[in-house]
């Protein structure tokens, strides 16, 4: 399907979600899949009509020495230890949640300066769309905090050649980008996949291999949209 017309479609199925209250949706999938720029593109898109609020996982990660604990290269270390869940729960998904204050923060760590970094609290409109990119989103202690959960399919070699054109200075060459690609990152996408089958937890599933024209893999039996009841195990 062409890209736009995608987008359209999930700004339809995102808009009457849940009136009147925050809307809580999880942008998921491996490394490079394509995350930030769908969440940059739904808020664009969303932002005349509902008001919009983007976060990443990013902004929650863990202090370098905890995360780095089993080894630079540990997959087990990149699924089990690069984030602060209990954080992300309390600033973030908690009080955008039923019951909740609407008092939020999209941040408690830069993980680049390896420092705490507590943005300012700020309240949600009661009707707000909360976008959240990042990689295990759909992982068991973060599932039911959800109540929209989209998930972008690209195969292991398009992660790896996407990283090699955006990752290359983060990393320091080619070479570096390639290493913690095949002996962390994609090692510890397939724990998740393993653990907590985050396709079949998730509401849309996108094949983003090719992102001018992603493919729809799942689609909300609830709603009418591309290929509507579709689904992928």
């Amino acid at each position: 399907m062409e890209r736009a017309a995608l987008v359209e479609r999930m700004v339809g199925l995102i808009l009457p979600m849940r009136p009147g209250h925050v809307l809580r949706v999880a942008v998921d999938g491996p490394d490079a899949a394509g995350k930030s720029t769908l969440v940059a593109e739904l808020g664009r898109r969303l932002s005349g009509t509902r008001a919009t609020i983007q976060a990443s996982v990013d902004g929650f990660h863990r202090p370098r020495a905890v995360r780095r604990r089993r080894g630079e290269l540990s997959p087990e270390g990149y699924y089990h230890d690069s984030f602060d869940y209990v954080a992300l729960r309390d600033s973030l998904l908690d009080p955008l949640g039923p019951g909740g204050n609407r008092r939020y923060r999209t941040a408690s760590y830069d993980h680049r300066a390896d420092r705490a970094k507590q943005r300012q609290v700020q309240v949600a409109p009661e009707d707000a769309v909360l976008l959240v990119d990042g990689v295990f989103l759909l992982r068991p202690e973060l599932r039911e905090h959800w109540d929209l959960r989209i998930y972008l399919e690209v195969a292991p070699a398009e992660s790896i050649r996407r990283a090699l054109v955006r990752d290359v200075e983060l990393f320091g060459g080619v070479e570096a980008v390639r290493e913690r690609y095949l002996a962390r990152y994609l090692p510890g996408q397939q724990l998740y996949r393993d653990e907590a089958a985050p396709v079949r937890q998730a509401d849309v599933v996108l094949d983003n291999n090719d992102p001018s024209a992603p493919g729809v893999l799942k689609w909300p039996r609830w709603s009418v949209g591309p290929s509507a009841g579709d689904e992928v195990g």
